[in-house]
């Protein structure tokens, strides 16, 4: 890993820790509000130096475009990769692609490959990995391509993004639940939220968001 500056690795772990707790790493006002910088530009400036070292990856015009860069070893098998500061506990988890309709999410056709990952990264550790598909996520930083780990679950707080299961479709998205209503927000204005009544049956929940990695980046 590149050497850092004192306030570089501040801002390098705090980005790393909301990955752990979150899934998803801070906003730039976040960064400016916790270390007390006079704007978010401030805090651009040192995303933009850790990008530079090699640390970081952004993304342009995402306010959580901001990406741990993924290491690969010559040991490593073709299918496989671990994160920077890899500890000694690996998981292996299966690679779900597109999901047939009607069918569990784990089906094994739906598996593409397994991939070995740093266990320490995770804070709630993921039962797998889903691509993601399309860009109604992208202010939240979740890209098309991206591989977002998921924990199974069947009931989740608001606030949390979210695999879904409409009807035949699954989808990625921020759940909101006022009454009797569940509306599944995209982080991205192109994209209009999907509003469902509960109790219906085309509606699941599949799984939590529980972190995210960027396979372009090894």
């Amino acid at each position: 890993m590149a050497t850092l500056t004192p306030r570089q690795q501040q801002i390098f772990d705090l980005i790393r820790s909301s990955l752990q707790h979150t899934g998803f790493p801070p906003t730039r006002a976040e960064i400016a509000a916790k270390f007390g910088f006079s704007s978010p530009n401030a805090a651009e400036e040192h995303l933009r130096a850790l990008a530079r070292k090699g640390v970081i990856e952004l993304t342009p015009g995402a306010s959580r475009g901001i990406r741990l860069k993924v290491s690969r070893s010559d040991s490593e098998l073709p299918d496989q990769f671990s994160l920077p500061m890899a500890g000694v506990m690996q998981l292996t988890l299966p690679l779900v692609g597109r999901v047939a309709a009607g069918s569990p999410i784990l089906a094994a056709e739906h598996i593409d490959r397994q991939y070995q990952v740093d266990a320490s990264v995770f804070d709630v550790q993921p039962d797998y990995l889903l691509r993601v598909r399309g860009l109604s996520m992208r202010d939240a930083g979740i890209l098309d391509g991206d591989l977002l780990a998921v924990k199974r679950a069947g009931e989740a707080a608001n606030g949390k993004i979210v695999v879904a299961r409409l009807g035949d479709d699954v989808t990625v998205k921020r759940l909101n639940r006022r009454g009797d209503t569940i509306e599944l927000i995209a982080e991205n204005p192109d994209f209009p939220s999907i509003i469902v009544q509960a109790g219906r049956e085309e509606f699941s929940l599949e799984g939590i968001a529980v972190g995210l990695i960027r396979p372009g980046a090894f």
